[in-house]
């Protein structure tokens, strides 16, 4: 198996345009023509509804344009500032197990955040990352408050990968006031930058390249732009 092709977009893209990248490179992976594709992205305002969606989630359904997005999940947002990755990824050849590969996501997430000395976790029931905020008042049965900083949403088909996470660096938050963020309501979601750290896209990119194999156990050779 050759190492995936990572790629980066320069500026946003349009929703519509990435799903139909994604169903060609899904297709000609699963043939044997295309090798796996990392692709790094931003995507203009928008909201997406994922396969577990349900319409009372959709507070402000005029904000930004919806997309039934095929995905498993409910719904999200993705903006500028906020760091996409769509994993196309072939488990044929690593390992045909969906929930292993969605905890993977969450691990190298894990893992790249760390770079920027923040500890991100998993929370069992509530798939994404998440950070406490002892800054904030806790929640009125006493837990502590939390804040999502990434989400994942994958579809799979034939054991190739498609969609992926969404990593939230320096996204207008209050975007996200339009849904209940994939259906929970009892916490909010952050960004690096809320966070206090002056992050960029581009560090993201060097921490997610650097962190991949870690978890993929393969490396990853970033091509130019496109």
């Amino acid at each position: 198996m050759n190492k995936p092709e990572w790629r980066i977009s320069d500026g946003t893209v349009p929703y519509a345009e990435a799903l139909a990248v994604m169903e060609t490179r899904v297709a000609d992976i699963r043939a044997g023509h295309a090798p796996e594709l990392l692709w790094l992205l931003e995507h203009p305002p928008l909201y997406t509804a994922g396969t577990s969606s349900t319409s009372r989630d959709l507070l402000q359904p005029a904000r930004f344009p919806v997309h039934v997005a095929g995905r498993g999940g409910q719904y999200t947002y993705h903006g500028p500032g906020q760091r996409v990755v769509y994993a196309m990824l072939d488990l044929r050849a690593r390992r045909q197990d969906v929930r292993r590969y969605v905890s993977d996501l969450e691990e190298w997430t894990i893992r790249a955040l760390a770079r920027f000395n923040v500890t991100a976790e998993r929370r069992a029931g509530r798939v994404g990352v998440w950070v406490t905020r002892a800054d904030k008042p806790p929640l009125p049965d006493g837990t502590p408050r939390e804040d999502k900083i990434a989400a994942i949403g994958v579809r799979i088909r034939h054991w190739v990968s498609f969609h992926g996470l969404s990593i939230n660096v320096e996204p207008d938050l209050s975007h996200y006031e339009g849904i209940v963020p994939c259906g929970i309501a009892d916490h909010g979601v952050t960004s690096l930058v809320d966070l206090g750290l002056p992050a960029t896209l581009a560090d993201l990119d060097v921490a997610l390249a650097e962190t991949f194999g870690e978890v993929f156990g393969r490396g990853l050779r970033p091509s130019a732009a496109a």
